[in-house]
């Protein structure tokens, strides 16, 4: 008598469960890379250069769609054509069976009717065909233009989102410079900076002000004060040697270098002197 091994329903489940993991798995990996891939398509995804593509693609589907328009003429010109030959050929035959009859050639007349019946019913299926192929044509007229009407508003739309993508994104980057300046780092850094300088410019101010008041300022002053007493001397001694001054002159020149002692003599106010004592002594 055969025996039954009965499985426990455990066996069965472990390896369906594991195989559901395994499959979970993989479609949390699937969506992480799809999430992934989009995101890096957002980045890089450019709005302004799509849509001058999308408008160069319409573009591009104008010649297709005038080629197939062309296509559904032509074979309308052609069922055309084959309708007028099939009406001239029935006429022919029309013609030719009464000139048989007139003859009394009755088989030709036979011949020519059952090629008559064969035209006839050619030209009733060309003349259905040419019927087709004009509604054809002027459906497919009429899908171009609406094509070329529906590219025109598209584009037109397309424009304006370009002219859009471009003024947010001067928006952003005036936005992004503006809130540069609003972070005060640059206004900090030039505050800091003006006050270096105003302590560096009242530094030196300060020094130069205790250099000129010091004593090695004014022993200066003396000693070019003297210098200048000094200089006039020896010029009055040169012209009292070479004979320009008089005793009178000499005494005015003396009293005059004495009573300007008291101040630094330029070199022009010491030219006028000799000057006005020349003079002095040419009306004497």
């Amino acid at each position: 008598m055969a025996t039954y091994r009965c499985w426990p329903a455990e066996v069965f489940r472990q390896p369906i469960e594991e195989n559901q993991k395994i499959m979970g798995l993989w479609q949390r990996i699937k969506r992480m890379f799809r999430a992934g891939t989009g995101a890096a398509l957002d980045k890089i995804e450019n709005p302004e250069l799509v849509l001058q593509q999308t408008i160069r693609d319409m573009r591009d589907r104008v010649p297709e769609l005038n080629n197939s328009v062309a296509q559904v003429m032509a074979t309308e010109r052609l069922l055309l054509k084959n309708k007028e030959n099939l009406e001239t050929q029935v006429v022919d035959l029309d013609s030719k069976i009464k000139a048989s009859v007139k003859m009394g050639r009755d088989d030709i007349a036979t011949a020519y009717i059952g090629q008559l019946q064969q035209a006839q019913i050619d030209l009733e299926r060309t003349a259905a065909q040419v019927e087709l192929a004009q509604s054809a044509s002027a459906n497919a007229l009429k899908a171009r233009d609406n094509y070329v009407l529906n590219m025109k508003k598209k584009t037109s739309e397309a424009m304006q989102l370009i002219s859009a993508a471009k003024q947010a994104k001067l928006q952003e980057q005036l936005a992004q410079t503006m809130e540069g300046f609003n972070i005060g780092d640059d206004a900090s850094t030039f505050n800091e900076m003006r006050e270096k300088i105003e302590r560096r410019v009242a530094a030196a101010e300060a020094k130069l002000q205790l250099g000129s008041s010091s004593v090695d300022s004014q022993m200066a002053d003396i000693e070019r004060e003297a210098m200048d007493i000094q200089l006039q001397d020896k010029l009055l001694s040169y012209k009292q040697q070479m004979g320009l001054l008089g005793a009178g002159s000499s005494n005015d020149a003396g009293k005059q270098i004495g009573a300007g002692s008291g101040a630094p003599a330029t070199e022009e106010e010491i030219l006028e002197q000799v000057i006005e004592t020349e003079a002095n002594e040419a009306k004497s």
